[in-house]
């Protein structure tokens, strides 16, 4: 089974340029992060990238549902299609992990998710939905948004049972940030990392600014589920890390500069050790083997999510060492 190539961007005031070059290097898909409280709003810069490319797929990745009311999001849907066509967009949904951890709330239930879907669904295929205690559809007429039905493949982020379960029943594939998830037609896992020039080392300053957010997401991982014997340096972390904020205030402490950049009570933490430890830097060689595994396992899209001060140079590093 063949693997396809996407990227995943931290949706910045810049990823509509970044999504332009990602199409030149032949990334087949861009999906945009939608957590408001860290990046650009995620529509505004799908619509901005839609308008100056020409052949990639375009979609949240993935969008959090209890952040917009079901008719907002089914007509930013909607006025994205208006722009590339269905053959060009992509819907991810979540539960809303960082997206909502990062506001001080626990991810939605699974069920409420699954309602959701189905809404926004509804709602695209023109027909009347049920919400809150009211009916509503979309009445939008040209100029306003495309005619109804609009059909869009839908990928449900999922790591549990509960989300597999919603993958299978509203979705058309699903989406993994840890472990592959076989079993899916459409299987995209997200990875995360730099490709190291020949002869560097995982721990340089330049590696560490363009992956030491992946190193540094797997402690919050560890510390989350006690897997402290996995990752060097976690149990230490999580005893001295943040422990001077306060409990209501730590979400905020901890998503300075998710998935982006390491911040400054992390930086100690992600070391050359930690760094080779969890894969975050590899050798070309070293990711072509990583991604025939993934493909063994199932996985049928990898998702690169490129960070740092240069994310075209991530970029093109990666899509040179998954093409060849």
């Amino acid at each position: 089974m063949s693997l396809t190539l996407s990227c995943s961007l931290t949706s910045s005031l810049r990823s509509h340029e970044h999504t332009r070059i990602a199409e030149e290097l032949g990334y087949t898909r861009a999906w945009f992060y939608d957590s408001p409280a860290l990046y650009a709003d995620v529509w505004v810069q799908l619509c901005r990238a839609a308008e100056i490319t020409e052949r990639i797929t375009l979609g949240p990745g993935v969008l959090v549902p209890s952040l917009r009311h079901p008719m907002v999001t089914a007509s930013a849907i909607a006025q994205l299609v208006s722009i590339v066509g269905t053959e060009r967009v992509v819907v991810g949904v979540g539960s809303g992990f960082t997206g909502r951890v990062s506001l001080g709330q626990r991810p939605s239930r699974w069920r409420d998710v699954c309602a959701y879907i189905e809404a926004v669904k509804g709602l695209l295929a023109g027909k009347k939905v049920e919400w809150d205690g009211g009916l509503m559809q979309m009445l939008h007429e040209a100029p306003f948004a495309p005619p109804r039905p609009i059909e869009v493949p839908w990928l449900v982020a999922a790591e549990g049972p509960k989300g597999i379960a919603a993958a299978r029943e509203h979705g058309n594939g699903v989406l993994s940030v840890t472990k592959p998830i076989p079993g899916f037609d459409w299987s995209a896992q997200v990875v995360f990392g730099t490709v190291l020039e020949q002869d560097e080392s995982p721990g340089t300053e330049r590696a560490i600014a363009a992956a030491g957010h992946g190193a540094s997401v797997l402690l919050h991982v560890a510390a989350e589920f006690g897997m402290f014997d996995l990752i060097p340096g976690a149990q230490e972390w999580a005893e001295t890390a943040y422990s001077d904020v306060p409990e209501k205030e730590r979400h905020l402490a901890l998503h300075e500069g998710h998935l982006h950049s390491v911040n400054d009570r992390d930086r100690p933490f992600v070391t050359t050790e930690l760094m080779a430890a969890t894969g975050a830097a590899l050798e070309p060689a070293q990711w072509r083997n990583k991604l025939a595994e993934l493909r063994e396992a199932g996985v049928t899209e990898i998702v690169y999510q490129p960070a740092g001060p240069d994310i075209p140079r991530e970029l093109e590093a990666f899509a040179t060492a998954f093409q060849n």
